[in-house]
């Protein structure tokens, strides 16, 4: 861990979210010493963003908790072209009325995690329509254009891949890094933004604002990018084979989000506590030191403290009482059913059975194949998944069993 003397790289250190910084020092030494204001963009792609925003989200929440003045920018000029930056093929194009409902229907969640307001510290939030819609093309690539090589941009992986892979790559869509840029020039010029943070995808646009703060106005800014978040296997933060994890309540009820984290794997426990919750780093180093059954233990505070950030305290514990009446207690129409079984588990296919669900495996295996099946609300795609003690069996929305051990 380095050796930061600000509150807030030392914050972003300790809880993981440092991936690449541009002069660390000089942006250290600001932030020890004055309320450094920052954003982040977000484009209106869908009514709700997921959790794979969730770190970005995060980023602002670590910026004010430091100190420090958040910046959300909601995409309502940019959206209209769509983000290239490691994509196969073009975003599909939003009319203005979609746009327009989207940004409308993405500002609330962010009320749930930064408190908004006129003073120093608090988050205020603009649409980067309010400028870049009244841009006039010739003067903006006159006095904007003048200051991005070609070459130079061509070089970065957000383009580079795409070429490289054959991939089509329209003038509308290499224009989204100038636009991006000129969002932090306008943002310095309007609130004294001197920092955009992102994601890893987004290191070469925010190198570009930076460069182009400092030779149109002369002004020194920074930028911080966070790890690309990946789960213990590999997949993808934010994907689940239901789909997108969204924050919206009218996307996603508040008990499949606190599902979301509940099945979080072992050893994304202590990872995800420490980004996604506000949860003391000491009592996360005892939490993630836990194994076996223990570790689910860990696994319903994450998904408490994760629920409650997002939904609310009262949708949290709804949402954790609901899975321990359904999968704990058996409240759910009476007793739920049981399997015991071996230390070594037993297949999902011979499971299904035993609990009742289906008359016999040929059936337990058409089930799934339906993708109807479920262990501890996951969809089950293996005929020899292995189920365990402690597990939860679903078929359908009705039916659930509980996987015991043998006496």
């Amino acid at each position: 861990m380095s050796q930061y003397t600000s509150d807030l790289l030392a914050l972003l250190d300790a809880r993981g979210y440092i991936h690449q910084l541009t002069d660390a020092a000089a942006l250290d030494a600001l932030a020890a010493k004055q309320i450094v204001p920052g954003y982040i963009g977000f484009d209106p792609t869908a009514p709700s963003l997921h959790v794979g925003s969730l770190v970005q989200i995060m980023l602002l929440r670590r910026l004010q908790q430091s100190g420090h003045k958040p910046i959300v920018v909601m995409g309502g000029g940019t959206g209209k072209i769509g983000d290239p930056s490691f994509k196969d093929e073009a975003r599909r194009l939003l009319t203005p009325e979609t746009i327009a409902s989207n940004v409308a229907s993405i500002k609330r969640v962010f009320e749930r995690f930064l408190s908004f307001g006129d003073g120093p510290t608090d988050a205020i939030m603009v649409d980067n329509a309010e400028w870049l819609d009244r841009l006039e093309y010739v003067p903006f690539l006159r006095d904007i254009g003048q200051h991005f090589s070609i070459n130079r941009m061509l070089s970065f992986d957000s383009v580079k891949l795409r070429l490289d892979r054959e991939q089509s790559l329209s003038f509308l869509e290499f224009n989204y890094m100038i636009l991006q840029a000129y969002d932090f020039l306008e943002l310095s010029r309007r609130v004294g933004c001197r920092l955009q943070m992102g994601g890893s995808d987004q290191w070469g646009n925010i190198v570009n604002g930076i460069e182009l703060a400092r030779r149109v106005d002369g002004t020194e800014v920074y930028g911080v990018t966070t790890p690309l978040i990946t789960l213990a296997d590999g997949g993808k933060m934010g994907k689940t084979e239901k789909g997108a994890v969204w924050l919206n309540e009218d996307s996603l009820p508040a008990y499949d989000y606190w599902q979301f984290w509940r099945n979080t794997q072992d050893a994304d426990v202590g990872r995800f506590m420490r980004l996604f919750t506000d949860l003391p780093l000491d009592e996360i180093a005892r939490l993630e030191k836990l194994e076996g059954a223990e570790i689910n233990d860990a696994k319903k505070i994450l998904a408490d403290a994760a629920t409650t950030l997002c939904r609310g305290e009262e949708a949290a514990r709804s949402a954790a009482e609901t899975a321990r009446a359904t999968f704990e207690q058996g409240h759910a129409g009476g007793d739920l059913p049981s399997v015991k079984v071996p230390a070594g588990g037993m297949s999902i296919v011979q499971a299904n059975t035993a609990l009742g669900f289906t008359a016999s495996n040929k059936e337990a295996k058409r089930k799934i194949e339906e993708g109807a099946v479920r262990v501890n609300g996951e969809k089950v795609q293996a005929f020899d998944h292995m189920v365990k003690p402690g597990d939860t069996v679903s078929l359908g929305q009705k039916k659930h069993g509980l996987v015991l051990a043998e006496d």
